[in-house]
């Protein structure tokens, strides 16, 4: 019997306890993070046994168990800070959580963690998962002339299809608003040439009660650094075998449209490195929701992590290297609920052009918004982008084909671009990444297909 062992005890409550752990979670750390709650819960009055009757009758009703809400919202567990909701429910439910984006609280939780109350709830069964949305299948119209004849509409007027600024506006998460801008809108942020900037609201989609998603006012950083991430030992693999809906029998029975629905690919993400306009090293191929980008060396291939300080570029300068060096934790990318989170773990600011992002807050379509460390914003959504591909195919191949710029994000480390700063285009900055978002291409493709060719005409002279 080794010393450590001697000395070491486990009480009867925490190893009750742990007798509903779920899944390979760390054990070591898993026994931490309940004593650490079971000393929080011993100070309140029948607080452990509510917590004992919920984990043995999880079909049955039980109450709040809640401890007090910490100053930055966090706990820390044997040098790893989590939102405590997340930590029990990774414990007590699902091993393979990533992030509180995937948790939403049941409407029997008097103290939901988003409430931003003094006590926050606990208890695993107090919150659900939150399922990736069936998206409906695309209804492409079969017959060229329909296509043809409404892809003149002049009154037609798509979100993105504006005239492009020569240097894009700028923008920053997550400061207050004068105005909300609505998705789709024709109000856009002052001009470049005024040199005022906007700043993006808390999305409508985060803030409301009855989102799936209700975000704290300031996002909490990650909620596990990236080295000490168990997001490394268990990554969620891509789910490829959803169910496609079936079609209502009127639509299914429709001569003149052939349905084209949406499947989740194998990699829901690839991610190309840049430095200035020259592409350094390989794609990465995202097949885990979570995905780190960041600026060290790991050389062990880690399916959910992209380490650039590996990639070697002879051309490289000085402020390239320096560059480098400020990306650290750099990023963290996830994909949950069909929708697309960036996350800044470095300690400098990233900048993001995400044209979905930017269509759902009423901005120019190139804008460039800048997050700050430890802020989270939401960079793509799956349901408006349906709904855009849906309202598109009606007027021609043109309109479709233009959200292909929809479905590519480009993202910044350290330097910004735009009308506030002197580099005018992203291949003007030093460290840069593109990801193509591979479900929403397909589906373009896809429907591209079904639909033939423009019928705009071209000449090799024009």
């Amino acid at each position: 019997m080794n010393v450590t062992s001697l000395f070491s005890f486990t009480s009867p409550a925490v190893k009750r306890l742990l007798g509903w752990k779920q899944g390979d979670e760390e054990e070591k750390w898993a026994e931490k993070a309940v004593d650490a709650l079971v000393k929080k819960l011993k100070k309140k009055k029948g607080a452990m046994e509510e917590l004992e009757r919920a984990l043995s009758c999880p079909g049955q009703p039980s109450n709040c168990v809640t401890i007090p809400r910490s100053l930055d919202g966090r706990l820390q567990v044997s040098h790893r800070k989590g939102l405590p909701h997340v930590i029990y429910c990774r414990v007590w439910r699902w091993p393979d959580l990533q992030s509180h984006h995937e948790l939403k609280a049941l409407e029997c939780c008097e103290y939901p963690f988003g409430s931003k109350q003094k006590d926050v709830c606990i208890n695993p069964y107090h919150y659900k998962r939150v399922d990736s949305p069936v998206l409906p299948p695309v209804l492409v119209p079969r017959n060229s002339e329909f296509n043809a004849k409404h892809s003149m509409l002049p009154r037609f007027r798509n979100p993105l299809h504006q005239n492009e600024p020569h240097m894009p506006q700028n923008a920053t998460f997550p400061e207050s608003f004068s105005q909300t801008h609505s998705p789709g809108g024709n109000s856009y942020p002052g001009s470049p040439g005024s040199g005022s900037s906007a700043t993006f609201p808390h999305s409508p989609t985060s803030s409301d009660p009855g989102s799936p998603f209700q975000m704290p006012e300031t996002p909490p950083p990650a909620y596990l650094p990236p080295e000490e991430r168990m997001t490394q030992d268990c990554p969620q693999p891509m789910d490829t075998n959803l169910m496609v809906p079936a079609l209502p029998l009127e639509i299914s029975n429709r001569p003149d449209v052939q349905p084209v629905a949406y499947e989740e690919p194998k990699h829901w993400c690839s991610i190309v490195y840049y430095e200035l306009n020259n592409r350094v090293g390989e794609a990465f191929q995202a097949n885990s929701t979570s995905v780190l980008v960041d600026g060290f060396t790991d050389p062990s291939n880690n399916r959910n992590r992209f380490c650039l300080g590996l990639l070697s570029n002879v051309n490289r300068n000085s402020t390239i290297e320096n560059t480098r060096r400020h990306i650290g934790k750099g990023v963290h990318l996830y994909y949950v609920g069909g929708e697309v989170y960036a996350e800044c773990l470095s300690d400098s600011s990233i900048f993001v052009q995400s044209r979905n992002c930017n269509y759902h807050h009423g901005f120019h379509p190139t804008t460039v918004c800048k997050i700050p460390s430890g802020c989270s914003l939401k960079i793509f959504n799956n349901q408006e982008f349906a709904e855009l591909l849906a309202q598109s195919v009606n007027h021609g191949f043109e309109a479709v084909y233009e959200l292909t710029k929809m479905c590519t994000i480009r993202m910044s480390f350290v330097k910004g671009w735009g009308a506030e700063y002197h580099r005018q285009d992203v291949t003007s900055t030093p460290c840069w990444i593109e990801i193509h978002l591979h479900g929403p291409l397909q589906w373009l493709d896809k429907v591209l297909t079904q639909m033939g060719s423009p019928h705009n005409p071209i000449s090799s002279v024009s």
